[in-house]
């Protein structure tokens, strides 16, 4: 039986967001790219365009350039800003984006109720947790209910992988084919993965843990 397409999903067109599109393609009737001029977004955005082509599932880009001129945060900033290390290293702090999620479900959220949809739906996973505030369970329930009491048809948030790690979402999407080179991760936006900056390092530890052969 096939589900029904009833919710939005927040596509970066890095690994977490482009497993979810895939396990979940049945429920999801639009995907939305944001491009806040963070290194990488030009990237990511090819890969969210190729998957969602050979799904079938329409991609809505946005536009949110007044992040770079006005926000503070290493990711945009250049590639030489890029702090290099684990994601549990104290420098990686500096990669916040302030409120991002908080912006993008916002619009998410505005899309899914204009198209008559029921869910916007965010990949955020657990080791996101330790730097990023607005990935954790806390502010996912708080967003969540503000979603819902500010939306005519209570527009309902859907993270399942909250509780659980990349390398958890990355055997996931071996099992079920997802080509991770159609995937982009890298926080400097280089042609090639510098296997450095934490996000580079993430993605090699999960493409390992999933039995794959890592890019970085």
């Amino acid at each position: 039986m096939i589900n029904e397409k009833d919710a939005v999903l927040v596509l970066s067109g890095g690994m977490d967001s482009t497993t979810m599109l895939y396990e979940y393609r049945d429920s999801i009737a639009l995907a939305v790219n944001f491009s806040y001029g963070a290194n990488h977004n030009a990237r990511e955005a090819v890969c969210a365009r190729e998957n969602c082509r050979r799904l079938g599932i329409e991609l809505v880009e946005i536009d949110l350039a007044f992040m770079s001129r006005y926000f503070e945060s290493s990711l945009l900033s250049g590639a030489d800003a890029i702090p290099e290390g684990h994601y549990e290293d104290g420098n990686m702090r500096s990669t916040v984006v302030p409120f991002r999620n908080g912006i993008m479900l916002s619009i998410a959220a505005g899309l899914a109720e204009s198209r008559g949809l029921k869910a916007v739906m965010i990949a955020n996973h657990g080791g996101d947790h330790a730097i990023y505030p607005d990935c954790r369970s806390a502010f996912i329930r708080s967003m969540g209910a503000a979603i819902a009491d500010g939306t005519y048809e209570r527009i309902e948030l859907r993270a399942p992988y909250t509780g659980i790690t990349k390398n958890d979402i990355a055997r996931r999407g071996a099992a079920i084919g997802v080509d991770y080179s159609l995937t982009y991760s890298c926080y400097k936006g280089g042609e090639r993965h510098c296997g450095r900056c934490g996000t580079c390092v993430e993605r090699r530890e999960a493409l390992l843990a999933a039995g794959l052969v890592p890019d970085c």
